[in-house]
């Protein structure tokens, strides 16, 4: 099956005058780091209050939360979306809902917002995303009916799940099998980590991030009438405030790591693990009228599509083919691309196939360097490429990411 056949099957949606407003996030944290103990709702929490601070947006004006979370980090998982909402200020009387779709989760949640907005349903939502890799559990799914002697079986969830069990092969190896494909080698794809680490740092020190990322503090997050909530760091840190992950890391120093999956993927070329959360509101063109706001881009379309699962890095390709399409545009009408580097071979068959301007894509540093929690990661690509759009003067931009299993998600976003 070609590409071609991939992009059609893919589904798409435009919209009409439905816009990303504003959004914040927190730095992400080195798996194990200093967030390590705080509970994924406490994460959004602090991302979405952020949102509400910098934009001056009031969170009583929303009147749906989405959610987006993969690992069930704590054991009040099952009320994530709807304690964001709350603790973060949104009213009672608002709704949320928890979206999933692995790596493109972040994605999902901005798409299920707009398609409540499209739908008259609400007229302003908040859509988080947030992740804690490092409180991904130890589990058991076969004791509750007891034990058999013998055959007590904990495993590593998180461990677990990068691992396909339809193709038997984890999600490095089909980074393995995209860079088979269109023949990388170690050198080109240690290369781009050199690169996508300095672009990073580049960033972080122009103050590039500095109207995205808030730092976190330890903070008690009240809700009258009911119990307070907690965010503790780890270590006795009291601040943190820059992504963790992201440090000088020149081409040498990623030649010398041995290959992870036996072949050019390494530890250093490949997605960080991290944990940490960013939010976004999605608002309708009358609501953004009537409240005189300056939103960041307009969402003008969202898309999936499926590839099989083995070469599951290339999903990118098919969706970004498709909100083209749905949009009667080209890539080269798209000034800023970002793409989820899940592994650099992954980023660079998607570039290849493309045709992607290197100079047009992940311009601030991607995953490699900043990290990939799953469940925020979307989120963080659609919000920092509309802001690319306003510093650099240009006038569309995709967000992408592929995603486990075989599948890929991109958003086409105009600068407002």
């Amino acid at each position: 099956m070609a590409y071609e056949d991939f992009q059609q099957n893919a589904l798409v949606t435009r919209y009409d005058d439905i816009y990303l407003v504003a959004g914040a996030r927190t730095p992400f944290a080195d798996y194990n780091g200093v967030l390590r103990d705080v509970n994924p709702i406490d994460l959004g929490i602090f991302a979405a209050r952020a949102l509400f601070e910098r934009s001056g947006i009031p969170a009583a004006q929303v009147q749906s939360v989405v959610a987006g979370n993969m690992a069930q980090a704590g054991f009040d998982a099952y009320y994530l979306p709807r304690h964001i909402g709350l603790y973060a200020g949104v009213p009672a009387t608002a709704p949320a809902m928890l979206a999933t779709r692995i790596c493109g989760t972040g994605f999902e949640t901005i798409l299920q917002a707009a398609n409540q907005i499209a739908l008259g349903s609400a007229q302003v939502v908040l859509a988080v995303g947030t992740e804690s890799m490092s409180r991904n559990p130890v589990a058991a799914y076969t004791h509750r009916a007891g034990f058999r002697m013998g055959q007590i079986e904990f495993k590593d969830f998180l461990w677990e799940a990068f691992t396909d069990p339809a193709t038997r092969q984890g999600m490095g190896n089909t980074a393995e099998n995209v860079a088979v494909r269109y023949g990388l080698t170690r050198e080109e794809v240690d290369a781009y980590a050199a690169q996508t680490f300095a672009r990073a740092n580049a960033a972080w020190d122009s103050g590039y991030f500095d109207d995205e990322v808030a730092p976190v503090s330890n903070a008690e997050f009240a809700l009258e009438g009911y119990q307070s909530r907690f965010l503790k760091l780890a270590d006795r840190q009291t601040l943190f405030a820059r992504d963790e992950h992201v440090k000088p890391t020149p081409l040498e120093t990623l030649q010398k790591l041995k290959p992870a999956f036996k072949g050019v993927q390494t530890g250093g070329n490949s997605s960080a693990i991290v944990d940490g959360a960013a939010a976004v509101l999605v608002a309708s063109g009358d609501f953004v009228r009537a409240n005189g706001l300056k939103p960041l881009a307009r969402i003008v379309a969202g898309a999936s599509a499926g590839v099989p699962p083995e070469i599951m890095g290339m999903g990118p390709a098919p969706a970004i083919r498709a909100v083209l399409a749905k949009a009667g545009l080209t890539l080269a009408d798209v000034g800023r691309v970002e793409i989820n580097e899940a592994f650099s071979a992954q980023y660079l068959g998607c570039e290849r196939e493309l045709g992607l301007d290197r100079e047009r894509a992940n311009t601030r540093g991607g995953a490699v360097a900043i990290g990939h929690p799953l469940g925020a990661s979307g989120m963080r690509l659609t919000h920092t490429v509309s802001r690319q759009l306003h510093l650099d003067d240009q006038q569309f931009g995709i967000a992408s990411a592929c995603v486990g299993g075989g599948q890929g998600m991109a958003i086409l976003v105009e600068r407002a």
